[in-house]
């Protein structure tokens, strides 16, 4: 039978791609697993240790779930008091930035990598994420690839992030797109 579009036979991860040998990966998936996995809701201190063990830079107050799942912790930037909620998938084969106050709800999925399909042997690729501060990611959003979102953004449930969204917007939408300016009301003292 002839291969016309994609000969996965031919496939092969790019020396270094990882970031880390690959027993470290092994490592990490199996203390995420366990140790991260089944601690108790309330031990933000501990997921931040363990991913700090692997290379994460988490910034202070991170609140970061048991369930969420994080590829390569050493390709992940988080700012201070931030959250990523529940079911959240951090696909980092390349790096994921995430600024200061950024929440990330339920089942939010930051997708680094995808495959040239325009090559036989289907070759592997990362583009870094930026999410910057303040923006709000809301539930069962998916970011792709080489994706930048602007400071105080918010995504809208069920959306599809293709490219990069502007600061300050609402956005939603499949692909999403900017639909209003995101008010900000002062608090009162």
């Amino acid at each position: 039978m002839t291969v016309k579009y994609q000969d996965l036979a031919r496939f092969k991860v790019p020396r270094g791609f990882r970031g880390r040998p690959a027993f470290v990966a092994q490592l990490w998936w199996l203390v995420q697993s366990t140790l991260f996995r089944m601690s108790p809701q309330f031990m933000f201190g501990w997921r931040r240790f363990l991913l700090r063990c692997f290379g994460a830079k988490i910034g202070k107050g991170v609140k970061i779930r048991p369930s969420a799942r994080i590829t390569y912790p050493w390709k992940l930037d988080i700012g201070d008091h931030s959250w990523v909620g529940d079911d959240c998938n951090l696909y980092t084969l390349g790096n994921i930035s995430i600024g200061r106050n950024v929440a990330l709800a339920h089942d939010v999925y930051l997708c680094t990598g995808t495959h040239d399909y325009t090559v036989l042997s289907f070759d592997i690729l990362a583009k870094e994420i930026v999410i910057e501060d303040e923006a709000w990611i809301t539930n069962d959003v998916f970011v792709g690839p080489g994706v930048k979102i602007g400071s105080g953004a918010v995504v809208g449930a069920r959306s599809t992030v293709l490219q990069d969204l502007p600061e300050g917007m609402v956005c939603y939408g499949s692909p999403a797109k900017p639909v209003k300016p995101r008010l900000s009301r002062q608090n009162s003292a």
